[in-house]
């Protein structure tokens, strides 16, 4: 469960830079964007693994 909030905690951080992005049209803002959801494609990731071990336990 830990890493699920993690994962949440990861999302609500790039809310602020989705925002300044879309909205402001802030490049910077992008590329902090594209990091986040590379972070949380990697977190997700990790996620599944576990949640795929622990079922198969």
């Amino acid at each position: 469960m830990e890493k699920f909030t993690s994962l949440k905690e990861l999302i609500a951080s790039a809310e602020a830079d989705a925002t300044a992005f879309y909205e402001k049209g802030n490049k910077a803002a992008g590329t902090r964007l594209r990091n986040a959801m590379q972070q949380l494609k990697v977190a997700a990731t990790d996620i599944r693994k576990e949640v795929t071990d622990i079922k198969n336990k």
